[in-house]
């Protein structure tokens, strides 16, 4: 299968249809093609995961911080989904985070998305907020959204790589 030796590669604008083309079939209220854009213009951190022969199995975007990396988009295409690549995404972005120096990452999810909460909490997440009304819900409704944090430093208080080693 040519999933198994899937990568990674930097996002750029070149990259925006095909990057609103798969958020739209994987979600109901996905990011609009201005987010994406003023994501990579602002140089935040992007990678999509591609099988051998250049398909597209999902991306991320992160924004970096002080010390620490707020995760705004993991989308794994629809087709691909229950594969690992979600696992292989966040390996990749905390891989890429201590290598930043980032000690936290910070993520928000919709209260109604249990599967990726399942996801996030089996990776070693942990709730410690909520959001109220962060998510459009269809008009005029919102969505609450749960705020979730994984603690990169090591016992010594460096930060612990997962997974396999950056490209």
């Amino acid at each position: 299968m040519t999933e198994s030796r899937a990568r990674f590669v930097s996002l750029g604008l070149a990259d925006i249809d095909m990057l609103v083309a798969i958020e739209s079939s994987a979600y109901e209220f996905p990011w609009s093609r201005g987010n994406f854009i003023d994501s990579l213009n602002a140089g935040y951190l992007a990678r999509k995961r591609v099988d051998a022969g250049g398909k597209w199995l999902g991306y991320f975007i992160a924004m970096p911080g002080v010390q620490e990396l707020h995760l705004l988009n993991l989308t794994v295409t629809p087709q691909h989904q229950r594969r690992g690549h979600a696992r292989a995404m966040l390996d990749r972005l905390v891989n890429e985070g201590a290598a930043l120096g980032a000690q936290r990452i910070w993520l928000e999810v919709r209260v109604s998305n249990e599967r990726a909460q399942q996801v996030y909490r089996r990776y070693g997440f942990r709730e410690v907020g909520h959001r109220r009304g962060y998510y459009p819900a269809g008009a005029l409704a919102r969505e609450n959204a749960i705020v979730m944090s994984l603690d990169l430093g090591g016992g010594d208080g460096a930060p612990t790589a997962r997974g396999d080693a950056l490209d």
